[in-house]
């Protein structure tokens, strides 16, 4: 399975920005844009992270802010396409909760950050058939950020 996830530099740079001020804590956000043969982020929204407990391991978005984003996908004619977070200390790889908690539509763009600093950035997206994870292609401008082999 292929699919081709485009974000422009600035999204990419707010991205970062929110993963590396939210360390060691995960960031998380929504992310909204066209879908078509290539989805194109053209908007990023960052939310709080509602996990209660050790934020270091776990994001959780709360209902209100999916209401709210559904809400403002409806108003603004962009398509919700994905979910942001960042991995504190560990690969922008998505782990076995983040499976859990994915949705099959979903783009889950991750950011790894390793000792406050992003090193890794990878979009993932759910093969539900199979309920795993599948690499998408990330074009970053004119940067491409092939799936691992």
């Amino acid at each position: 399975m292929k699919t081709v996830i485009k974000i422009s530099n600035r999204i990419i740079k707010e991205l970062i920005q929110d993963a590396e001020s939210s360390y060691p804590n995960e960031a998380c956000g929504f992310l909204y844009g066209a879908d078509a043969s290539i989805r194109s982020i053209v908007h990023f929204e960052p939310v709080i992270n509602s996990q209660e407990g050790d934020q270091r391991r776990r994001f959780e978005i709360s209902t209100l802010d999916y209401l709210k984003t559904e809400r403002r996908a409806l108003d603004t004619g962009l398509d919700l396409l994905g979910i942001y977070h960042s991995h504190p200390d560990h690969e922008a790889i998505a782990s076995s909760h983040d499976l859990e908690k994915a949705l099959p539509f979903f783009s889950y763009v991750i950011v790894s950050v390793l000792k406050g600093k992003a090193e890794q950035i990878y979009s993932w997206r759910l093969f539900d058939r199979y309920r795993s994870f599948y690499q998408e292609e990330l074009l970053i401008e004119n940067l491409i950020i092939s799936p691992n082999k």
